[in-house]
């Protein structure tokens, strides 16, 4: 019997302090998601730089770089756009995509949201000319999206895969790895919408690590509860 006592003794011992040590790296990681949150409001928040150029490239990550607002000019290429599935505030529809031709280096564009009915080019305004186009610089999505792959054979996309899409629509010259969310400038005859990019961090370290405390807590006063009982034994 006291060799089973011990036995139980350790592991419940053992899952408080699992039980502990998750309840802190909960604490840990709502710290670094704070940070976060604080270092992507202060790039949204700033002024627009140059869009990064190739020797730059290959320094930029999601974590670094994710949000910043930049500004890139160049020359929209014509019947390069494509449309990827979207749901946003306006309702269910499309980001259009088109390739800007900076002079030194393709970026790909998210001019916007279109709803179904103005997925076609032809249903809208043309952007003829020079551009200059500011917004949020993002990572790239591959593989695909709303539990689907992309099928570039057949003009079907649910992720913005830069890579996929420069592959598909015979982009030649550097691409840069990552595309750009435009933002609110109205385009013309008021088609895509931009500026919808949806900001949001899920936050809810705080109330896990209650959990894994609580969790601790609870077993511990079990524990003793059960052991005082048992004391006249």
């Amino acid at each position: 019997m006291r060799t089973r006592s011990i036995l139980a003794l350790l592991a419940v011992s053992l899952a408080i302090l699992g039980f502990l040590a998750l309840g802190v790296w909960q604490i840990e990681r709502r710290a670094w998601k704070l940070d976060l949150i604080a270092r992507v409001d202060a790039r949204v928040a700033a002024a627009p730089v140059a869009a990064p150029g190739p020797e730059d490239w290959a320094g930029i990550s999601a974590e670094r770089d994710a949000y910043r607002r930049i500004r890139a000019t160049g020359t929209f290429l014509s019947g390069k756009e494509v449309a990827v599935q979207a749901v946003t505030d306006l309702g269910a529809g499309y980001w259009v995509l088109a390739p800007l031709d900076t002079g030194a280096f393709t970026v790909l564009v998210n001019r916007g949201f279109v709803p179904a009915e103005r997925r076609d080019p032809a249903a809208r305004r043309e952007v003829v000319g020079p551009v200059s186009v500011a917004g949020l610089l993002r990572v790239t999505e591959p593989g695909g999206g709303f539990l689907r792959a992309n099928d570039p054979g057949a003009g079907r996309w649910y992720s913005r895969d830069i890579a996929a899409i420069a592959a598909a629509e015979g982009l030649e010259g550097p691409v840069a790895p990552y595309f750009i969310d435009a933002d609110a400038t109205p385009n013309p005859g008021g088609l895509p919408v931009g500026g919808l990019t949806v900001i949001r961090f899920r936050n809810s370290h705080l109330s896990y690590a209650l959990t894994w405390f609580a969790l601790a807590a609870g077993l511990a006063g079990a524990a003793i509860f059960v052991r005082l009982r048992a004391w006249p034994e």
